[in-house]
């Protein structure tokens, strides 16, 4: 059995690491490398960098930001936002990053994930999802989640479960899967939706939005058959540390490294 991971995630704009309550209401949450310094001393197993503004802004992302992160570090590195062409994950992974993550190119142009994949290796390549729930689904049917691209700002009218399975056949290696409705709530991950996905494809999810608690990581790896979760709240004000959460999950029978 693979072990499974714990993920910081580092969302940066203007060039500081920001938590918010449903991708909005930002607060301050450090530097960015301050930040990369402490999770790679405390067993994280890898790191998201996120430019949360990129895509909705028009621009690339903040290459001089990721190259000082990767360069302070020694974790396997992820980094997503305004990536949009096989030159600028070149250049990312010149940077010394080791995985990028694609949202809003993915859905403007499937065919980039392919192209990636093909070019990079699926290992390099992680298609986010960031899923919202349907308000209009029948309650007497199955949930339906919508994919929203540009930071969370805009509805493409995807279903979820669909897309998994499209970016998984495209060549994506990995999923990070994050619910905008938990997302900063503190209120744990959306495990059925977390579930949905993972049943749904072979390629590794990573559950997204909601951690407020331990246990809530514990939930997401048993109920939610996540192969890793992300966090960012809980670890950026020092709630709780890696470590921490790492022996708690041992103690539970959860295979991580320690």
């Amino acid at each position: 059995m693979l072990t499974k991971r714990i993920i910081p995630c580092l969302d940066v704009k203007d060039g500081r690491v920001v938590k918010g309550v449903n991708f909005v209401n930002l607060r301050d949450a450090g530097d960015p490398v301050e930040n990369a310094l402490f999770y790679d001393k405390d067993l994280a197993d890898e790191l998201v960098f996120l430019d949360i503004t990129a895509s909705f802004e028009k621009r690339k992302t903040m290459l001089d930001v990721a190259r000082s992160v990767a360069e302070a570090i020694f974790l396997p590195f992820t980094v997503g936002g305004g990536i949009g062409t096989i030159e600028d994950i070149r250049s990312l992974l010149k940077a010394g990053c080791d995985k990028v993550s694609i949202n809003t190119a993915a859905v403007k142009r499937p065919a980039f994930v392919k192209e990636a994949s093909r070019r990079f290796g699926s290992q390099c390549v992680v298609v986010a999802i960031d899923a919202k729930l349907c308000t209009k689904y029948d309650v007497r049917s199955t949930k339906k989640w919508e994919v929203y691209v540009n930071g969370g700002r805009t509805p493409t009218g995807l279903d979820v479960i669909e897309w998994a399975k499209t970016v998984e056949s495209l060549g994506a290696g990995e999923i990070l899967l994050t619910s905008m409705d938990y997302d900063g709530t503190k209120a744990g991950y959306d495990i059925e939706l977390t579930r949905t996905i993972s049943e749904g494809v072979n390629i590794p999810v990573i559950a997204s939005g909601g951690a407020g608690k331990l246990e809530h990581l514990y939930e997401a790896f048993i109920r939610g058959k996540a192969d890793a979760v992300l966090a960012a709240s809980i670890f950026h004000y020092r709630e709780y540390t890696v470590r921490g959460a790492k022996e708690y999950l041992c103690k539970k029978k959860v295979q991580v490294r320690i």
